[in-house]
């Protein structure tokens, strides 16, 4: 009995999960997706919680709090559905290694496109004022998934910029940046600061 998931909802865990997800096995038995959330948003783990809860309702959603480091916490789900849902593979290193990207059938699509870059943003982006004028930010080392981030918003309307660093790693970091349609961009997506 196949239950029915909502796409845009996977869309979003898919967008949370390349920011700043992390898959493992550590019992050889289920796929473990463990997100790491900054303790500053509180309203962002109570949607990520509730959105794994809706996927997999079957599952228990754990939060872990760390006490030596209170900075931040996992949320973390176990689910073999994982390996169907996640866009790299647990066990066959990093998603840099994997050159992990978004599905195409979120990237291709305006409906999915835009709960995966929620995703995507609230966990990699930055949302600040320079001189007065609203920026949003996407910052990640992966090429494959900063062209898909790049290739959504376009999708969207937005025209986003692209810069690259060399990181002290010997890595390259990739930055895409909306600097005009800013406040627009954050009404599409259902933004906030908080």
């Amino acid at each position: 009995f196949m239950q029915k998931i909502s796409k845009e909802s996977l869309a979003y865990i898919i967008g949370i999960a390349l920011g700043d997800g992390n898959l493992s096995n550590p019992n050889g038995r289920a796929t473990r997706l463990r997100i790491t959330c900054d303790a500053k948003y509180p309203k962002l783990a109570e949607s990520i919680v509730s959105t794994l809860q809706e996927i997999f309702p079957q599952n228990k959603v754990s939060i872990v709090y760390t006490p030596k480091k209170s900075t931040y916490f996992n949320i973390s789900v176990y689910s073999n559905k994982l390996n169907e849902y996640m866009p790299w593979k647990v066990g066959c290193g990093s998603k840099l290694s994997q050159h992990a990207r978004v599905p195409k059938w979120i990237c291709t699509d305006k409906r999915y496109s835009k709960p995966c870059l929620r995703g995507l943003l609230q966990t990699d982006g930055s949302i600040y004022k320079d001189r007065g004028y609203l920026m949003i930010n996407f910052t990640n080392h992966i090429k494959e998934l900063t062209d898909d981030v790049l290739y959504m918003l376009e999708l969207n309307g937005f025209h986003p910029t692209l810069s690259k660093t060399l990181a002290k790693s010997g890595c390259y970091k990739y930055c895409v940046r909306v600097a005009k349609d800013s406040d627009k961009l954050l009404q599409v997506l259902k933004l906030s600061k908080s």
